[in-house]
């Protein structure tokens, strides 16, 4: 029986045996005595095995990294000047016994001290991956957050219940996985890309509290962020306005930052609309800790003769704006020359800018830029005023349609405010409130739903559903920390002739509404309560907490930005005996 975890191990156990399992995580021999470094997943402990217990000392001349080991010993105060303060069983060492080799161990094919591995030798050797304490740690912090969520909630009177992993396809926004059903020839089920139908369907039953951890699936181009399944923290809530659902989410996410990392995230949370988001940022989760922001010119510029700037003015959906760079004029033309092809990657065709040397000279001398020459005197003095340049500042131009100026303008902002200093660092938390219900996508020449087609409009706006669906908000918001979208959510539509509307404003007929999603229109009309609610994403949570830099380091088995797994070597071919029982070809 163990006695404790290896790296609990401390000054509580003095003079006392004990027994302990775990792995060789290192071996050392100082000169015939040798000393073993004990891991499991609460730590480290020192083994110390002594030349005159022969048979002790013959085993652990024997042992390996990765062995896997009982010890029994006896617990003793470490010398004078061997403690190690940074671990919590770092004054001690167990006197060896008895030493059992439980498991030999091939020669691992990384060390798992070493910090540079590749990501492909991780993901294949996955089991191993995960003995590396820091993942040790990634992995109980996030059953600590999911404890911690839980026990929030159910304060609060939410239960957890369980929705279908096999379940209807329907268009949600990103492609289904489909599953073929083999008694059922011909038809398929779909992986849930979101619970979001049955959390609704739930608040339509009566369970006016619901949540639960759950897996979610989309088959979607890949990112660091991204996984084709993933985790998420889905809450619905009946009988609650937006308001009083983001100040009890905004709780939420105050407890997990405090209980689990001890940070404060304050309060109450600041809040941007929509469209003063995107006028700010560019982005409609916006990085707080970078002071820069965009300074509009569209105005300005619909009567220059500099065409670039002229064009992207005169477009219906055109933008001209400006994004100051204090102390930028120190940036070098092959710094300026590689933040272009950056912003390339978003759509943008250049990136002008303009270096202030000096504003109290003429514009051709205090100001060194090409695209001086083509603006006039009052139209230079408008950008200074405007921008609040200063002596050494850079101004950097995006002109364009308002969504590339948006993404590649948004995207520099992020960029050069790390690389340059600008980020104040800590946690700048926001809520993002008032979205446009629906954005029209040039491919189908149809409004498609901006969050999804559920969602209720802000009240009075039901009436711009039939004759202009562009000014239409929607009753959504969305938490964003530090740049990146946590959880969103909004209150959802619980009137069936306003789905119908919504509906109709996509272009989905009465006949494509009911065979898609007939089972909720129906329960719609069989007194559905006002409700709301909001998902976030578990594993972006967690990443952020622990500082790694991609979701994959706190999902134990997760997928490439293929979409594989390296340890199973999924997805994989099956059988023609398989196929034929799901009436399948593969052509």
């Amino acid at each position: 029986m163990r006695t404790d975890y290896c790296g609990l191990i401390d000054r509580r156990y003095l003079d006392h045996t004990v027994t302990l399992f775990g792995w060789a995580h290192r071996r050392r021999d100082h000169g015939g005595v040798i000393f073993i470094d004990l891991r499991d997943r609460a730590g480290l402990v020192q083994i110390v095995a002594n030349p005159e217990d022969a048979a002790t000392f013959a085993s652990a001349e024997g042992i390996r990294n990765e062995f896997v080991l009982k010890v029994s010993g006896q617990v003793r105060l470490r010398p004078e000047g061997t403690r190690n303060e940074h671990l919590k069983s770092g004054e001690i060492e167990v006197v060896a016994h008895q030493l059992e080799v439980l498991n030999p161990s091939l020669t691992p094919p990384f060390m798992l001290d070493d910090d540079h591995l590749s990501e492909q030798v991780r993901l294949e050797y996955r089991y191993l991956d995960l003995r590396r304490p820091v993942m040790q740690q990634n992995f109980q912090l996030r059953y600590r957050v999911a404890m911690a969520v839980r026990r929030y909630l159910d304060d609060l009177g939410f239960i957890d219940i369980e929705t279908p992993m096999l379940t209807k396809s329907t268009p949600e926004g990103a492609r289904d996985y489909l599953v073929p059903s083999r008694v059922h020839h011909g038809e398929f089920y779909a992986l849930p890309q979101s619970p979001q139908l049955f959390k609704q369907l739930l608040m339509v039953s009566g369970f006016d509290r619901y949540y639960q951890i759950t897996k979610c699936f989309r088959d979607e181009d890949l990112r660091a962020d991204r996984q084709p399944e993933f985790t998420q923290i889905d809450i619905e809530t009946s009988f609650l306005s937006a308001p009083e659902i983001m100040e009890m989410m905004e709780g939420l996410a105050r407890h997990l930052f405090q209980t689990n990392i001890q940070a404060d995230l304050g309060t109450p949370f600041p809040r941007l609309t929509w469209a003063e988001a995107m006028h700010r940022y560019g982005s409609d989760k916006p990085d707080l800790r970078i002071p820069l922001e965009f300074t509009e010119l569209t105005d300005a510029m619909k009567q220059v003769d500099f065409k670039v700037f002229r064009a992207a003015a005169d477009l219906k959906d055109g933008r001209v704006a400006a994004l100051r760079i204090p102390g930028g004029g120190s940036l070098t033309r092959k710094e300026i020359d590689d933040y272009t092809t950056f912003v390339k990657i978003y759509g943008a065709k250049g990136l002008a800018y303009i270096k202030v040397n000096d504003c109290t000279q003429p514009n051709d001398q205090g100001l060194q830029s090409p695209i001086v020459k083509f603006l006039n005197e009052a139209t230079l003095r408008l950008i200074l005023e405007r921008t609040g340049a200063e002596n050494d500042d850079l101004i950097f131009f995006g002109a364009d349609r308002a969504k590339v100026v948006n993404d590649a303008l948004g995207a520099l902002r992020v960029k050069l405010g790390h690389e340059r200093g600008f980020s104040t660092g800590g946690w700048k938390p926001l809520w993002v409130v008032d979205f446009p219900m629906f954005e029209f996508d040039d491919d189908s020449q149809r409004w498609v739903a901006l969050h999804h087609p559920f969602t209720a409009p802000r009240e009075g706006h039901e009436a711009f559903l039939d004759n202009d669906p562009s000014q239409a908000l929607a009753q959504a918001y969305d938490m964003v920390l530090n740049g990146w979208e946590i959880g969103g959510g909004s209150v959802r539509i619980h009137r069936a002739d306003i789905q119908s509307k919504v509906f109709s404003a996509l272009n989905i007929g009465p006949e494509e509404a009911q065979a898609k999603f007939g089972f909720l229109l129906d329960a719609l009309q069989y007194g559905a309560p006002p409700h709301g609610g909001i998902a976030f994403g578990f594993d972006r949570l967690v990443a952020m907490m622990t500082g790694a830099e991609q979701i994959r380091d706190v999902i134990a088995f997760p997928k490439t930005q293929r979409a594989q797994c390296l340890l199973t070597q999924a997805p994989s071919g099956v059988s023609e005996q398989q196929l034929r029982e799901l009436h399948i070809k593969v052509r």
